[in-house]
């Protein structure tokens, strides 16, 4: 079994993560240059998940959470949500959204609740995953970031 290294995701890996996105039917036109805050889980020198946020203030996006298909089921996009969260609440962040078709039910688990489209801050609302790329039908959720209430 070959060892799990996640790790934040460097510029020239930008092509990497199109791949794993697009075969995953995520969106990759919007993704950001360097990849900011995106992390990506690795066997040896394989890529095998990727998740990002991207931050607006002092909220962000959850978005491009994709695993390969030979590796879905291990937890692999938990760990990477897991640390994300951390780390948005290290950044003080207040909320975290997301934007999906398809995994609504996935996200519960980590504390993620449905909200309405107006409720959404503009931030948020400006970003192509927002306004165009993502069908209306999908699904917008939010998670409070906990230090809020500590």
């Amino acid at each position: 079994m070959m060892t799990l290294q996640i790790d934040d995701a460097r510029p020239e890996e930008k092509e990497l993560v199109i791949r794993l996105l697009k075969e995953a039917d995520l969106l990759t036109e919007d993704l950001p240059d360097s990849l900011p805050n995106f992390l990506l889980a690795k066997e040896g020198e394989v890529l095998v998940g990727v998740a990002g946020l991207e931050r607006f203030g002092s909220v962000g996006l959850l978005r491009s959470v994709a695993v390969s298909p030979a590796h879905q089921g291990q937890g692999i996009a938990g760990h990477m949500v897991e640390r994300l969260l951390n780390n948005a609440d290290k950044q003080k962040l207040e909320a975290v959204y997301l934007i999906t078709t398809t995994a609504d039910h996935y996200f519960d688990r980590y504390g993620f609740i449905a909200v309405d489209r107006q409720q959404v801050p503009e931030a948020i609302q400006q970003t192509r995953q927002f306004s165009g790329l993502c069908p209306s039908s999908a699904v917008v959720m939010k998670r409070n970031i906990k230090h809020q209430t500590a």
